[in-house]
């Protein structure tokens, strides 16, 4: 793969010429001839200090407080069903993610955009799931996601796609990644294994995953049987798969999300359960070809980059020494400039996890309590918010993830009703 281009400086420093200094002679050597004497230069030189002294006597102007942004958030239609989430914000306003239809057997991937909502359907039957599960910047009117299909396992696997679906068919179909262009979903190839797995897909419509081969691994940890490697596809030339590296001594692994500069991010381990754990032992920036560690807080497991900005910055979440389990886990920023980074949780949490990142190195994702209930949080600056705390006090339910953020500062997520207890898709605009 070779998808380098150059990349602008987002910084520039630029040149300016040196500022003209006037040279000061020492009082000493001035003279009656340059039209001055030397006691009215001195009374001049007092004047000027008392007068310097009472201004910085003064109180210094008053500061405007910094205001702390506010939000006004919005709830997104259902297909039907209680239970939806926006997991993706482009910078058009496209939200995409998923809902339950009625009766909650099954989600299907939604679109939501122009105040309407759109119904991606499946690459199976209607009884069957499908999901944008991760954070899609394309603003050219691609989709990617996940989803299943008529064909049941032949190997009984649960596959990546389990976590993501809900109702009596979460498993026992084999799942594919899938683009939605045009009204029609499609979907992708493996690399000859049974299941595959789209993530993010960029303005050059490149689409980022990861997909099974035909390799029995004994790494793998059942119903994992085969191996599976990150890929992307590209769109341009009728969806060919292509692979990127792994790191040295790595067997499988997956992609996670692209931008525009042909920079993807991912996990690179074992095979393991598929799900992350071990197959997320290191957590790895492709670039030109090669791939790169970007590190880890302590632990050789769960290093998720989940999304990246065109700069380059990439959020996510990492494991933490001694739970290999996942119980609790800990939200990153990574820079160029800073490494690797923990965002922490909010007051009272143990475990967050960061979902989205937008130019202004904003991140968005979730902090969970002990017992599990969470909060969507907001990072800047160093900084950890509660979105709870942002939002208008009209807006009564839990705000408890937030998945994504556009450049706008519009943020989408799920919110919980804690009387109902209906899930909702919500945006959250900046007020």
């Amino acid at each position: 793969m070779n998808t380098s281009r150059q990349i602008p400086n987002a910084n520039p420093l630029l040149a300016k010429p040196a500022a003209t200094v006037d040279r000061i002679r020492p009082l000493s050597a001035y003279s009656v001839n340059d039209g001055y004497k030397p006691w009215i230069l001195l009374v001049i030189i007092a004047i000027a200090l008392c007068a310097a002294a009472l201004l910085f006597a003064q109180d210094p102007p008053a500061q405007p407080r910094a205001r702390t942004q506010q939000y006004r958030v919005v709830d997104l239609a259902s297909l039907g069903g209680t239970n939806s989430r926006g997991n993706s914000i482009n910078d058009r306003n496209w939200v995409a993610g998923y809902s339950t239809l009625s009766g909650e057997l099954s989600r299907h991937a939604t679109l939501w955009k122009t105040g309407s909502i759109i119904d991606l359907g499946t690459l199976g039957g209607p009884d069957k799931n499908s999901t944008v599960p991760f954070n899609v910047k394309n603003t050219r009117g691609i989709i990617a996601g996940i989803s299943q299909t008529d064909t049941p396992q032949p190997r009984g696997e649960d596959w990546s796609s389990a976590a993501f679906y809900s109702g009596p068919n979460a498993v026992g179909f084999i799942n594919l990644g899938f683009v939605w262009q045009r009204g029609r979903m499609r979907p992708l190839s493996t690399l000859g294994g049974d299941n595959g797995f789209a993530t993010g897909v960029n303005n050059d419509g490149i689409v980022v995953g990861w997909a099974e081969n035909t390799c029995v691994d004994g790494t793998c940890v059942p119903p994992q049987v085969l191996q599976f490697h990150p890929v992307f596809w590209d769109t341009e030339q009728h969806d060919q798969i292509h692979e990127f590296p792994l790191l040295a001594g790595d067997t499988s692994g997956s992609a996670t999300a692209i931008n525009d500069v042909g920079q993807a991010v991912g996990i690179s381990g074992i095979c393991d359960q598929a799900i992350g754990r071990y197959t997320a032992k290191h957590a790895v920036l492709w670039q030109n070809g090669r791939v790169t560690d970007i590190g880890n807080l302590g632990a050789e497991f769960w290093n998720t980059p989940t999304a990246i900005n065109q700069r380059g910055d990439v959020a996510g979440f990492a494991g933490t020494p001694g739970d290999p389990d996942g119980n609790f886990l800990i939200a990153f920023i990574w820079t160029r400039e800073g490494g690797i980074q923990s965002i922490g949780t909010l007051p009272g949490d143990v475990h967050s996890e960061a979902y989205g990142i937008n130019e202004r190195r904003q991140v968005v994702g979730l902090s969970c309590d002990a017992d599990g209930n969470c909060r969507a949080f907001l990072w800047e600056n160093g900084v950890i918010r509660d979105l709870n705390d942002l939002k208008q006090s009209s807006y009564t339910p839990r705000l408890e993830q937030a998945k994504d953020i556009n450049d706008a500062g519009e943020i989408t997520g799920r919110a919980l009703d804690e009387v109902t207890g209906v899930r909702t898709a919500f945006v959250a605009k900046p007020r």
